[in-house]
């Protein structure tokens, strides 16, 4: 499955839809020891495990 760059959003980002984001490389590859978070509506996405990975709703 592609992954389209408007589909990632960058650490610190607030007022996504509520739900699961999964941890992926700067250009949504998969990447080890990533992580997964829950987030509520207006909650802020937390950092990376690495600088320029983004997050990707799953």
């Amino acid at each position: 499955m592609r992954t389209a760059l408007t589909d990632l959003h960058k650490p610190g980002t607030d007022n996504l839809p509520a739900g699961t984001y999964k941890e992926v490389g700067p250009r949504g590859g998969k990447i080890t020891g990533s992580k997964q978070v829950h987030i509520d509506q207006g909650d802020r996405l937390p950092p990376t495990t690495k600088a320029g990975n983004k997050w990707l709703k799953v």
